[in-house]
């Protein structure tokens, strides 16, 4: 089984100013000259890790990273202020000429595979090639199915724990819900509603418990962004019209992909990945057995170090690496 790459650190950092206060932070590792892939990260509101740079072979690639608006690193912390599917879109596009790259690829999981699909069908001739995890379309219908009715049947326990800050009359829309919770005035009630909301995606994201993971998710700092900016997008559609992804699929159908799809996913289920490979035929499906959602299990690293080692081979030549 395939590991990830060893930590490295990164050649360059920048700042890059989009607009409307927002400052993104953006750094580089592993060979200039490489293949550019742009690490989109999941959430909305995560933030990059430590480890997103190790899914790439730093002597192929030229490995780009990115903090999304109010996320990570990116300031101001949180915000979601001009903060919407189409503004992550055109960022993109501005980190892209920032960096003076003309075609690159994309590595995105959860939100982050909804982002670059979204992305792709912008600038589609932008894209060089797509790694799809975790698959998320982005349609009221995946809001619905971890946050109301779907991953509540596989994990009730867990459930229980995340409806318990929510008032039994309130249940009926619990990303409203849990939006009001957050705004609220009382700081305690905030704080924990905060806690709970990411703790419930952790919960979800592994095959085992993971310790790591939901503390991860629970840092107050972290959770904070996560819960505030997901919300915000979550409460908005993800300001898309419902089924764009798959109805723009069409726009994408000459860009190779490889989808990354754990078979017991209970953030992002695999209908999406299958109904998204269905719609773009040139991209290859790899349904992994004993595997949930998370990047962190040993058989989705694997499967993931596979898929970009391949599409190494596939465009070395083209880059002389």
């Amino acid at each position: 089984m395939l590991p990830l790459y060893p930590e490295i650190k990164p050649y360059a950092r920048h700042t890059v100013d989009v607009g409307s206060n927002h400052q993104l932070y953006v750094d580089e590792s592993g060979t200039p000259d490489g293949i550019p892939v742009l690490f989109v990260h999941a959430g909305p509101g995560s933030g990059c890790e430590y480890d997103s740079r190790c899914f790439f072979n730093p002597e192929k690639y030229r490995i780009i990273l990115f903090d999304q608006r109010g996320a990570g690193r990116s300031t101001p912390h949180a915000s979601v202020t001009d903060n919407t599917t189409q503004h992550l879109i055109a960022d993109m596009e501005q980190i892209r000429e920032f960096l003076g790259i003309e075609q690159w690829m994309l590595f995105g999981g959860g939100f982050g595979s909804m982002l670059s699909l979204a992305y792709a069908q912008a600038h589609p001739d932008n894209v060089l090639a797509m790694v799809m995890r975790g698959v998320f379309l982005g349609r009221q219908a995946d809001i619905d199915w971890i946050y109301q009715d779907g991953a509540s049947r596989f994990f009730p326990d867990h459930w229980e724990d995340f409806v318990s800050p929510i008032a039994d009359a309130d249940q009926g829309n619990l990303v409203a819900a849990y939006q009001h919770r957050i705004d609220g005035a009382d700081e305690l009630a905030r704080m924990a509603a905060i806690k709970s909301w990411s703790r419930w995606e952790a919960d979800c994201s592994t095959m085992h418990p993971n310790v790591r993971l939901i503390k991860h998710f629970t840092d107050p700092v972290r959770a904070t962004a996560r819960s505030k900016i997901a919300l915000h997008y979550f409460n908005n559609q993800c300001f898309l019209e419902d089924n764009q992804i798959l109805s723009a699929v069409d726009t994408i159908q000459d860009i190779p992909g490889i989808i990354v799809q754990g078979r017991y996913d209970m953030v992002c289920p695999l209908i999406n990945a299958f109904e998204l490979h269905e719609a773009w035929p040139v991209s290859q499906l790899f349904i992994i057995r004993e595997a949930g959602h998370s990047a962190t299990e040993p058989v989705l690293i694997d499967a993931l170090i596979r898929a970009t080692r391949d599409m190494a081979l596939r465009f070395e030549a083209d880059f002389g690496v």
